[in-house]
This record gives C-alpha cells, structure tokens and sequence, in this order.
C-alpha cells in the first residue's frame, strides 16, 4: 500500500506523515486489495481540510473532512474512508458469493 502525502499551504512534518500512515493502516486491516492513496492535507484561514482518494481494487473512493484542528480532521476523514471501505467489501463479496441467491438452489418442500 502507498500513500502519496501533499501539503497545501501547509507543511507535512514527519510527526504529521507518522499520524497519516498511522491511521490509515486501520483501512489496509479492513481490505487488503488497496493499490494506491492520494491524500491532500490544506489550510484556508482556520479551516483544516484533509481529503483522501483511494484507489481499491475494482473502485476509486474519495472523501473529505473540514475541521479547525487538523489531527480532528484526519481522524473525520478515517472514519469516512473506513465506512466506504467496508461498503465496497460487502458489496463485492455479496456481488461474488451469490448471499443474496443462496436459497434460489434448494428445491421446494414436497408434502409426503
């Protein structure tokens, strides 16, 4: 998993680069299919915006977060991630297991 960190108007340190990779290694947990992330850290006045996109197998997922404190943000920005990457999973897994089909195999009761 790669995570591609950009900084408008602000700069990444690397205690700031360890809390990205730290929380976004909960996404790699839930789904291991992820080949890329792109995340975007800015500051406009006192708004911190933190914005992701990830590329997962089969789909491109993005979401953002706006909050005054940019760790807040960040966190905000997990949260949404995860719930979107837990939704694609199932949906893949409902779309190839056939869950949704399963009891279309079995014959009817007869009366005997």
């Amino acid at each position: 998993m790669q995570i591609n960190l950009t900084g408008h108007h602000v700069d990444i340190t690397e205690a700031l680069r360890g809390y990205v990779e730290n929380k976004f290694e909960r996404l790699g947990r839930h789904f291991d299919h992820v080949i890329n992330m792109h995340v975007i850290l800015s500051v406009e006045k006192l708004r911190q915006r933190a914005e992701a996109t990830i590329y997962v197998n089969g789909a491109n997922l993005f979401a953002e977060s706006v909050h005054e404190d940019m760790y807040a943000a960040i966190d905000g920005l997990i949260d949404k991630l995860d719930r979107q990457v837990i939704r694609h999973k199932e949906k893949k897994n409902n779309h190839r297991g056939g869950n949704s089909l399963k009891g279309l195999d079995e014959a009817p009761p007869t009366d005997e």
